[in-house]
């Protein structure tokens, strides 16, 4: 799992039909005291995460297919799963 912070949204006129109804954003990962670290990548929304939310990004085919679209097997690389409130260190 990645701590990420939502950067940007990804307008795509066509897309496959497995992902009809879901949004892409652009996430930028972060340490957990808000610095970045690394470089953007793209993730599927599946909790209506916005820019400037601090959330947790999968990066595992199989979760991140079933998290984003209820179904495994979709060709799903990254996908936003939770929306961070706050980080204790």
């Amino acid at each position: 799992m990645i701590l990420a912070r939502v950067v940007g949204n990804v307008v795509a006129t066509q897309k496959n039909d497995r992902y009809e109804g879901s949004r892409i954003l652009v996430v930028q990962p972060i340490e957990p005291d808000g610095s970045d670290s690394g470089s953007e990548l793209l993730a599927l929304d599946s909790v209506d995460a916005g820019v400037g939310d601090r959330v947790i990004v999968v990066r595992e085919g199989w979760s991140a297919s079933t998290s984003a679209t209820g179904r495994p097997g979709a060709a799903i690389d990254s996908t936003i799963v939770g929306v961070v409130d706050t980080i204790e260190c």
